[in-house]
């Protein structure tokens, strides 16, 4: 096995490239890109026209071909497929694991994903992926790929060794030997090294170890990945309601699972609503972006009109308006360090967590002590730094602790609530929060003003 290239993208070797291309210099292309990682290869053609990019899948092998595909974003993986002729696809999807083809199918319109099953070379294939179409793409059933290595529990050990060979044509990488009765029940597993070690006669049913953890089908991806990362998986195999063995999940598949969520949940925390690519039309980025800016706009003109409200109070002591910005950009911090935190439990699942009531007390008293300490310190600068009156300086200070305890409640209780009513909530670390800490940080503010200072 030749070894894999270390490969460092430049703009001259991109310059080559396209020089090659352009020349049909086909054998510069081949022999540049030998040996090179796949995902090295793929991030290469996300910087070449879809025409380059194309043809550079043409001229390298099938195989090669097919692993550069499951490499590509969903947005350049999208444009590829669209250029690609039902059966040149096909030709790819043949080389892939059923449930990366089945990933690839899914972004495709009903009719065209027909047509490159049809033309699948192999019917064993195409069965596992129109099984596969039918699971949500989020759950077990979704994330598995139907090619793995079971065993009969009434096999000897050389009807195994036999039958490993014959499956592991269509397996890239082995984990585990799952065993499994007449009727496809799964039993347990068994290592390679008990088979190998066994002697020949050796029935598989004295040898697997029956303690195995499986999923079902229907269960979400979110929990699979916390089973694996719980017990340190590198395969799960999955069952359906009658306890048959239907598939495996292997770690790869989790991790692009983890990310594409990670992915998703930064866009919501930051205010993002579609799932958007930084290479998308300018009309789709914008549309994705407006729905929460227009709200942190309609947010700032709210705030315009609280400070209006209080104009005349402001009138009468200006220098309160020096510390609107103190406290806006306080509340803001406070409500996205809250809401992250419980963002964060929510995600771990874990049966230690404390419960909705031991979160919000809990946050409570750190931030009783957070305003505390920053409304103490508000005030000695205040005082002894702008050389304010005492009046003046605890007036600030009891306005700071009242919108850190005002914003630590709205960042505790809002991801709580979304989370009641089965929406994301990451989704209250953005804009949201900031924006509702803003308004009400403001009113709080002046109304203490007004309290304390009289006017």
């Amino acid at each position: 096995m030749e070894p894999i290239k270390t490969f460092e993208l430049s703009k001259e070797y991109l310059e080559s490239l396209r020089e090659g291309i352009e020349t049909n210099d086909n054998d510069f292309i081949i022999q540049s890109l030998e040996g090179v990682n796949v995902a090295d290869i793929a991030a290469i053609l996300d910087e070449l026209n879809m025409d380059e990019a194309i043809y550079v899948l043409r001229l390298l092998q099938a195989t090669v071909s097919a692993d550069i595909l499951i490499e590509l974003d969903e947005d350049s993986l999208i444009k590829v497929i669209r250029e690609m002729e039902a059966i040149e696809l096909a030709s790819l999807i043949d080389q892939m694991d059923s449930d990366d083809a089945a990933d690839i199918l899914i972004l495709m319109p009903s009719k065209e994903r027909e047509e490159v099953i049809a033309n699948l070379q192999e019917r064993e294939k195409s069965a596992n992926i129109l099984e596969l179409l039918r699971y949500d793409e989020d759950s077990a059933g979704g994330l598995m790929a139907k090619e793995f290595i079971r065993a009969n529990q009434n096999w000897n050990v050389v009807q195994t060794i036999e039958e490993i060979r014959r499956q592991a044509e269509n397996v890239e990488k082995i984990y585990s030997i799952y065993v499994v009765d007449n009727r496809q029940h799964l039993l347990g597993r068994v290592s390679l090294k008990k088979i190998i070690l066994a002697s020949s006669q050796t029935k598989i049913s004295d040898i697997y170890e029956p303690e195995l953890i499986s999923v079902p089908t229907y269960m979400d991806g979110e929990e699979v990945a916390e089973i694996m990362r719980k017990y340190d998986l590198e395969s799960l195999p999955v069952v359906n309601a009658k306890n048959r063995l239907v598939g495996r999940i292997t770690v790869d598949d989790i991790l692009d699972l983890i990310r594409e969520q990670s992915e998703e949940d930064m866009q919501a925390m930051t205010g993002i609503s579609a799932d958007v690519e930084e290479s998308d039309s300018v009309f789709r980025i914008s549309k994705a972006r407006l729905p929460w800016l227009l709200i942190g706009v309609i947010g700032g003109l709210m705030g315009a009109g609280i400070i209006d409200f209080f104009e005349a109070g402001l009138q009468k002591i200006i220098a309160l308006a020096s510390f609107i910005p103190l406290v806006a950009a306080t509340g803001g911090n406070v409500g996205i360090q809250s809401s992250s935190l419980v963002v964060q439990t929510l995600a771990s699942k874990s049966v230690f967590d404390d419960t909705p009531w031991q979160r919000f007390v809990k946050g409570l008293l750190i931030a009783l002590v957070n305003g505390v300490v920053l409304g103490s310190f508000v005030v000695l600068v205040v005082v002894f730094l702008y050389k304010h009156e005492w009046i003046f300086g605890i007036t600030i200070g009891l306005a700071m602790f009242c919108v850190v305890l005002m914003a630590s409640f709205m960042g505790t209780v809002t991801p709580l609530v979304l989370n009641k009513f089965g929406i994301n909530p990451a989704i209250a670390s953005g804009p949201f929060i900031t924006t509702a800490n803003d308004l009400l940080g403001l009113a709080v503010y002046f109304g203490v003003a007004m309290w304390l200072l009289q006017i």
